[in-house]
């Protein structure tokens, strides 16, 4: 046997050992993408896998070989992300309003092989998970320009969801109209009232009248099907390109530093495997004695939590009672955050942990 001949022995032999460890790998690639499923959590995970190719890196001694291990390992990962998403391409993802609407771009960022399932509102989304309707709800969180969005907070304090990631999404409005509207046509504009407050500015200084409307991109599709020249939409670029309607001016919104956080809720409890950038959500009641909330809050730095958000909620159901809303950064699963929380629960009628995340990108 020559030597040519036996570098092709040795190939054909590493080959058939790499296609059965191929197999082993996506097979442990298909529970991982029906983990991901179960905890609403997005195929791409970027701090994993840097993890990975510095490991890899580690494992060739060859300084030459080395970039070619890390690029085959690069196109491994690609591959085995490709399958994960043909896995998760039923899953079914609810948000709030309807396609082209900011709830949609955000299920699509997070989860863009799965169905999007538009619902009417928050509660309805929200329910449609609890009820195994979807495996999952991809909802607005927070607001830079308007704030806490109150009604998710309500359903995270009530219901039995957890919060197992987030992602910001820079909102930028736009003035949708129909095809060959000129602006000085103009006399009212359509949005959600957020949307209208955020381009308050803008349309005072034009004159518009306004109409509140359920979801941005609904109000694009009213726009759209009322074909009148007088009425614009303030809504997302998607939802002019979904609606065939043109967009006549730009990023109309006052703060350019426009950004809301969605939460993907899903009916299982994520623990991260992320050493950073890694947050927990509490929310209690405290009760009815002097100094309960100081001595709770204490409790949090005491066991070397750092507390990030803070927020109180009225209770719908009891008149001057509230409850809060708390972040913290780590994760409360661990032997400090076991501890705190039962501490905590002293001074706390109710306390549930609604989930620890990574913010994704």
């Amino acid at each position: 046997m020559n030597s040519l001949e036996k570098a092709r022995e040795i190939i054909n032999e590493t080959d058939n050992e790499i296609a059965r460890l191929f197999c082993k790998r996506m097979e442990a690639a298909a529970m991982i993408a029906q983990y991901k499923k179960e905890h609403a959590l997005p195929i791409f995970d970027a701090e994993r896998e840097e993890e990975i190719l510095r490991k890899s890196a580690s494992r060739v001694e060859d300084e030459q070989l080395r970039s070619y291990y890390i690029n085959f390992m690069r196109d491994t990962m690609k591959v085995s992300r490709a399958y994960q998403s043909k896995i998760i391409e039923g899953m079914k993802v609810a948000f709030s309003g309807t396609i082209g609407a900011f709830g949609h771009i955000a299920t699509r960022k997070l989860f863009p092989s799965a169905i999007a399932v538009p619902y009417p509102d928050f509660i309805s989304a929200y329910k449609a998970v609890e009820s195994g309707e979807c495996d999952a709800a991809v909802l607005p969180v927070e607001n830079s320009y308007n704030g806490e969005v109150g009604q998710v907070t309500d359903l995270l304090f009530s219901g039995s969801l957890f919060v197992n990631c987030m992602t910001d999404l820079e909102v930028s409005h736009d003035l949708l109209v129909c095809p060959s509207t000129k602006k000085e046509q103009i006399k009212t504009v359509v949005s959600h009232p957020q949307a209208l407050a955020q381009c308050a500015k803008f349309i005072r200084d034009n004159g518009y009248k306004t109409i509140e409307y359920e979801n941005t991109a609904l109000a694009a599709q009213y726009v759209a099907e009322l074909n009148d020249t007088t009425v614009a939409a303030i809504a997302s670029e998607q939802a002019a390109d979904f609606f065939s309607l043109t967009v006549l001016e730009r990023n109309i919104n006052a703060s350019r530093a426009n950004t809301t956080k969605f939460a993907a809720l899903s009916r299982s409890d994520n623990i991260p495997q992320a050493k950073s950038d890694v947050h927990s959500i509490l929310l209690f009641t405290v009760r009815n004695e002097a100094g309960s909330l100081a001595k709770a809050l204490d409790i949090i730095g005491l066991h070397g939590f750092n507390m990030r958000t803070l927020r109180s909620r009225p209770m719908k159901e009891l008149l001057w009672q509230y409850y809060f809303y708390l972040e913290i950064e780590g994760d409360v699963r661990c032997e400090a955050g076991e501890n705190m929380i039962r501490m905590m629960q002293r001074f706390c009628d109710k306390l549930k942990v609604a989930g620890t995340y990574v913010n994704q990108k």
